[in-house]
């Protein structure tokens, strides 16, 4: 098991089987929510090939500070501390690393950033099952995962393996999060399952884990994302907006369900 970081309670991330569901808009606005709920939350935008995190807050234009000893402030915005690559490299500059530098970066941010004190990081991870995440399974104690997928079966397969992948380290999984779960209809207020129904909720019974919720399809987040306005600060009254309050206020109650609980030690198994 990795070395914990000091001042941090709880370490999560916030997982997908593959890209395309909406991970990092979740994430962001899981991150914002459980701030808004009073906790003090910091958010690792982990996918270092594709950071999005400074965008989503709106503080693309901020820089991180470091101090003489290199240890770096993050970022805040709406009461939760960033800290990701997409600071550090310029907008259209792509990140053609390999493993081993890639998996450095993540441990600097890491270890080299001023996290202390929170209650909980959310760690917006990449998507799939490779170096990065096994490396942050190691790399420090997870207190639990979340998974995020749509309900269409093809997201559900590749959500499954993150599932799997995340027992095979021994990372409890805390629930799955059902992004665009369903439309409604402005004018007539006709609800559409467009991507399929009840696919994660089905799923989390299936395996036996807490289905956490499911956050509908609306234009207004895609507008507010883009612009880099979190739900829960700007349109809090949102169905979506209510749907991820609900979700942060169940993660957070897995989590202490759990706080008794000895974490046992990380066993990796390769098949």
């Amino acid at each position: 098991m990795g070395q914990p970081l000091p001042g941090v309670q709880h370490i999560i991330a916030v997982a997908s089987g593959k890209g395309g569901v909406g991970k990092s808009t979740v994430a962001m606005n899981l991150a914002v929510a459980l701030s808004v709920a009073g906790h003090k939350v910091g958010l690792l935008d982990a996918d270092v090939y594709g950071p999005s995190q400074p965008h989503m807050l709106g503080v693309a234009d901020d820089k991180p500070v470091a101090d003489e000893g290199q240890n770096i402030t993050p970022v805040m915005k709406h009461g939760v501390k960033l800290m990701s690559m997409g600071f550090l490299i310029e907008k259209d500059t792509p990140m053609v690393w390999r493993g081993p530098m890639v998996i450095s970066a993540l441990k600097q941010m890491l270890r080299q950033v001023t996290w202390a004190p929170l209650d909980i990081l959310v760690v917006d991870m990449p998507p799939g099952t490779g170096d990065i995440q096994l490396s942050m399974a190691q790399e420090v104690p997870l207190s639990g995962a979340v998974i995020v997928s749509t309900p269409q079966d093809i997201a559900l397969l590749d959500a499954r393996k993150g599932l799997n992948m995340f027992r095979k380290v021994n990372v409890p999984i805390l629930g799955i999060i059902e992004n665009m779960s369903y439309y409604i209809c402005p004018q007539c207020g006709h609800e559409d399952h467009i991507f399929g129904q009840d696919g994660a909720r089905l799923t989390a019974t299936e395996f036996g884990v807490p289905f956490l919720g499911g956050i509908p399809l609306e234009a207004k987040i895609r507008a507010l994302t883009d612009a880099g306005q979190p739900l829960a600060i700007a349109a809090p009254d949102s169905l979506a907006a209510l749907a991820l309050q609900g979700v942060a206020q169940q993660v957070w109650q897995q989590l202490m369900s759990r706080t008794s609980a000895a974490p046992g030690p990380v066993k990796i198994v390769i098949e």
